[in-house]
């Protein structure tokens, strides 16, 4: 899989990686996933690269991140409940990829509350936190409105140093700006080092605060005018065009309102909350441009894999503040806009539910691919993948070795599979069960059946992912024996935990 390094000894030259993640953002928002949103950028990866169409989250924010960091289970190193200690029993990408020789750079949200710097990665800029407001996570600046937040005192790093809060000097200051700012002079870095290196750029957006440049959000007025079903529809039919999906697929019923039920000023309202959240997926496809311009800049494009995965399904939540600005414009620092359920269900098109369900809607995440001359381009692949299989992934990439002792602490064994074969044959199939398992919504996934539930004195539902990954045809009832060989091992699984 490696190339022979210019001596012509055996030694490989090994990949540079970069691991981009995305916050909230549904899986059909991108346009090579079928979405109307201008994403150039990241549909070039994804037409020169692969596309899968069964790669999983843990649901959640917090608990995703813990497993793309560590390759095992968030019920392993401590995520599965709170954010709010450190992760345990664990190694992160970054420790592992920089005892390996690599450089090791972190642009972004972590949501934890261990500082990246002090977990493997030799540079970090971001938020440690969780959401927070993209033009100034901190105090209100002198000639500017009150940034609207749930609260200001997110923590923040920039390598050692902890800020709490963080009020950004820079009067053009915008999350996915400036964590791609950081990025970009990270691979400058890069070129002066004889080593490959690690890239972790972690983007808060499209996460709520929903909030936008004015130039961005201007592209897409009137856009949304027609409403959910409408878009979903459209998106549907785009995703089948694409190849995307089969063309047998069933799109389920909607849970979005009737766009004709809301009022003018309810659709005006509506549309525009689209328009801000599309500006932002927008906003992160140019930055990904900048990404990619940096990379043929200091020649390492054609020896360099790139990832890019959301951390979960759009979500439905809701943030309410009572000190809100609610006459400032739909976008602006001074207001929190969230997305809501109704878009939600548009922006997962064609599954159900959202985040913090372990339905499609809340667990597939769009994952593209992208390594010059090394996978085939614009290929698919049905593997169900998860965020456990980065660290094995980069395992293989880099040679590292993965340690059962680490600083003293036990590690937990590895839990993931690495991708590396499914780059090479998209038509392999997964070995093994993926389990889910937030807040009383669980699942399990065996080959192409999967079981999942919302609250544990809930019965199971029984779908064959492969005939049917909108999870319309519940078979519990006719297949009560794979319901109970499912049970019994998601009931050996989570017993270890409890």
């Amino acid at each position: 899989m490696f190339l022979l390094s210019c001596s012509g000894q055996n030694e490989p030259i090994r990949p540079n990686i970069i691991l981009i993640s995305v916050d909230d953002m549904g899986w059909s928002d991108l346009g090579c996933y079928g979405g109307e949103i201008s994403t150039p950028n990241i549909d070039k990866l994804a037409i020169n690269g692969m596309r899968f169409r069964s790669f999983y989250n843990a649901g959640k924010c917090f608990p995703s991140r813990a497993a793309l960091l560590t390759g095992v289970y968030a019920q392993d190193c401590g995520y599965d409940k709170t954010h709010t200690n450190p992760i345990r029993n664990a190694v992160t990408l970054g420790e592992v990829l920089q005892d390996a020789g690599y450089a090791t750079y972190f642009s972004g949200k972590h949501h934890g509350i261990d500082n990246p710097y002090n977990r493997g990665f030799q540079r970090f800029y971001g938020l440690i936190d969780g959401a927070f407001n993209h033009f100034n996570p901190g105090k209100q600046r002198e000639g500017e409105p009150k940034p609207a937040q749930k609260r200001n005192d997110r923590q923040w790093g920039i390598d050692s140093t902890i800020f709490k809060p963080y009020t950004p000097k820079e009067r053009d200051f915008y999350s996915t700006d400036y964590f791609t700012n950081y990025a970009l002079d990270y691979m400058e870095e890069s070129k002066m080092k004889n080593e490959p290196f690690f890239l972790y750029l972690s983007y808060t957006a499209p996460h709520d605060p929903l909030m936008a440049w004015p130039e961005d959000i201007a592209k897409y007025k009137g856009k949304y005018d027609l409403g959910y079903g409408y878009i979903r529809q459209q998106r549907f039919e785009k995703q089948k065009s694409l190849g995307l999906l089969d063309n047998m697929i069933t799109l389920p019923e909607p849970t979005h309102k009737n766009w004709d039920s809301l009022s003018p000023i309810e659709q005006e309202y509506e549309a525009s909350v689209m328009e801000v959240y599309a500006a932002m997926v927008d906003r992160i496809d140019q930055n990904i441009g900048r990404l990619l311009a940096k990379l043929d800049k200091i020649g390492a494009a054609e020896n360099t894999i790139i990832l890019f995965v959301s951390d979960n399904g759009a979500s439905a939540e809701i943030v309410d503040l009572e000190n809100d600005d609610n006459s400032a414009p739909l976008g602006a620092m001074a207001r929190w806009t969230s997305l809501r359920k109704d878009w939600a269900n548009v922006a997962n098109t064609p599954f159900r539910l959202y985040k913090n369900h372990n339905y499609e809607g809340g667990i597939n995440s769009p994952l593209i691919a992208y390594w010059p001359n090394k996978i085939k381009p614009n290929t698919f692949t049905n593997y169900p993948g998860h965020f456990i299989d980065f660290m094995s992934t980069f395992l293989e990439l880099s040679g590292a070795s993965y340690p059962d002792v680490y600083n003293g602490e036990k590690i937990t064994p590895l839990r993931g599979k690495s991708l590396v074969a499914v780059f090479k044959n998209p038509d392999m199939d997964r070995e093994g069960p993926l389990f889910w398992e937030w807040r009383g919504s669980q699942a399990v996934r065996l080959n192409n059946w999967k079981i999942v539930r919302n609250g544990k004195n809930s019965q199971w539902d029984l779908y064959n992912m492969t005939n049917d990954p909108t999870e319309i045809q519940n078979l519990a009832e006719e297949k009560k024996e794979k319901v109970l060989e499912l049970d019994r091992i998601y009931t050996e699984w989570i017993i270890k935990y409890r």
